[in-house]
């Protein structure tokens, strides 16, 4: 995992780092209780190290009913008991720490749980100190909601409240009331709470929907979406989303967590950002150096296919200069279906793991992987009595299946729950077509996806152009999608067939292959296949 210490020295830990996301319901469960925990973790963490990344992302283990997993927060300063204690936390920290391996963790800004104590007290009446911490609003004259908002679950974004006589405002489920974030004393305490975790030894934060933080406070109707030919889920769906959230107060309060993260020294935070002005509110969080480190959006989770073009797009909205942030990527997470189930047929599968892994290894900035990628796990189907997301619940059966992309980490083949946990009955059902590509099952497989995944993360930290290099795009066709990255003179050539059938292409003679993976002959290159190239000398 270590990186060569003469360039190293030059860059942030975090400026082309991998980074692995472990969604802690479903990662290990280490009491037995069907349930993923901290301690779980910290129990599999070698294996995280071995991957060879440099950070791991851990979703939310805070305090929590549980409404939405986890990013429904009713006290951002503990620990859940289904996850475990603080002590567990810090034993985390502590180990993840002497295998060299970053930890960061989600904080939830734009919203809590409506347990949380600060909105049981907002909520008590209209005078309390805490009584503007949140979104509140009269009733329009008729007694309906103040505005048109909706609701990203569903539904109209404003929930009645009889003991304030108001309605409060809600981007998610009506259980995870909006801050007022634009309130002084709210940055305050959202600050405080990052303190006490950098504190803990937390080396950064990723943050949650953050173009949510902040609203227009004069609740303005949003106006209609026009049609655009994609089918509509939600009544969310509607609407453009121009005064329900991305304020332009929020770079300003970045601006302080910035400052904040600064001086604990070699921290790093990065925004995710949703919705269709996401590339230019990315920009606009992480432009200023004063501001984020970077940022991701959807440009791949929510892709309909991996094409040339989609990568070739959005690789060009991150090109190198002084006034751009740092982008980061990634291709699955616990929001979108298992990539190989969302991108090719059941017979590519194996071919295409790799050739995606390989090309995310190859990508200028930083890359997230998610756990189990490295597997190749595909989606599970969750039947509907089975279903735990209150948003595939709710749109059933137009869902964006997030429970599918959540199920327990295979880790033994043939044991029960396959490895999981001991208990007759696991939170999420584990996946069946699991069981062949567990880690036992790849472990010792030096032709599995597992081991190739260790050598393309080998790959990028022994080649500093795939690290911090220049992208210069070649070719963006159908099929082949070609790009180079280049630094200090070397260059390395990444070329990719991102389709199911063979595509012609001849690597020249002056480029020597470092990496395949291994169809690349006869003038060819098969379906789902790729190679990354070294150009003989230097120039």
């Amino acid at each position: 995992m270590a990186r060569k210490p003469e360039t190293a020295s030059d860059h942030e830990w975090w400026r082309g780092a991998a980074i692995y996301q472990i969604y802690p319901r479903s990662f290990a469960d280490s009491n037995g209780d069907g349930i993923g925990d901290l301690a779980g973790i910290t129990a599999h963490l070698d294996y995280v190290a071995d991957l060879g990344v440099d950070a791991i992302w851990i979703s939310p283990f805070f305090t929590s009913p549980q409404a939405d997993f986890g990013y429904d927060v009713a006290d951002y300063r503990d620990v859940d008991p289904i996850y475990g204690t603080l002590a567990d936390f810090d034993a985390l920290i502590a180990r993840a720490h002497a295998l060299g391996l970053r930890v960061l963790v989600d904080m939830v800004w734009s919203h809590t749980s409506d347990q949380h104590a600060w909105f049981v007290e907002s909520r008590s009446s209209r005078e309390n100190p805490k009584a503007d911490w949140y979104v509140w609003a009269d009733a329009k004259p008729d007694g309906s909601p103040p505005n048109n908002w909706q609701s990203v679950f569903g539904g109209p974004a404003w929930t009645w409240d009889a003991r304030r006589g108001q309605y409060y405002c809600h981007n998610f489920l009506a259980a995870q009331p909006q801050l007022h974030v634009h309130l002084p004393a709210v940055q305050d305490e959202l600050l405080d709470t990052a303190r006490f975790w950098l504190d803990r030894g937390v080396d950064g934060f990723r943050l949650d929907a953050i173009n949510f933080a902040m609203h227009d406070p004069a609740l303005t109707d949003n106006p209609p979406a026009p049609e655009d030919g994609t089918v509509r889920t939600r009544p969310f769906d509607f609407q453009l989303h121009r005064y329900n959230q991305s304020h332009a107060a929020i770079p300003a309060f970045l601006e302080r967590v910035r400052a904040l993260l600064d001086s604990y020294g070699d921290r790093f935070t990065v925004a995710e950002v949703g919705g269709a002005d996401s590339d230019r509110e990315m920009k606009l969080f992480t432009a200023e150096k004063r501001r984020l480190n970077s940022a991701y959006g959807f440009d791949f989770l929510y892709a309909p296919a991996l094409t040339p073009k989609v990568v070739a797009d959005a690789l060009a909205n991150w090109p190198e200069g002084e006034s751009i942030g740092w982008p980061s990527w990634a291709f699955e997470n616990h929001d979108a279906p298992r990539a190989i189930s969302r991108w090719v047929a059941a017979e590519h599968r194996d071919a295409f793991a790799r050739v995606k892994m390989l090309l995310l290894a190859c990508l200028r900035g930083n890359i997230f992987l998610y756990y189990g990628e490295e597997l190749g796990l595909p989606q599970v189907e969750i039947a509907f009595e089975d279903l735990q997301d209150p948003e595939a619940i709710a749109n059933w059966p137009l869902t964006l299946s997030r429970d599918g992309a959540r199920t327990p980490m295979p880790w033994q083949a043939e044991a029960p729950q396959l490895g999981f946990s001991t208990a007759p009955r696991t939170w999420l059902p584990v996946g069946p077509e699991h069981r062949a590509i567990a880690v036992s099952a790849q472990a010792d497989d030096p032709q599995s996806l597992l081991a190739f995944t260790r050598g393309v993360l080998r790959l990028r930290n022994d080649q500093p152009a795939l690290l911090w290099g220049d992208m210069h795009l070649v070719e963006a066709e159908a099929a082949l999608l070609v790009f180079e990255r280049r630094l200090n003179g070397e260059r390395l050539r990444c070329v990719f067939n991102l389709s199911a059938q063979t595509t012609a292409h001849s690597p020249q003679p002056e480029w020597h292959i470092i990496a395949s993976t291994g169809v690349c002959d006869n003038g060819a290159l098969g379906p789902y296949a790729g190679y990354v190239a070294s150009l003989v000398g230097r120039e």
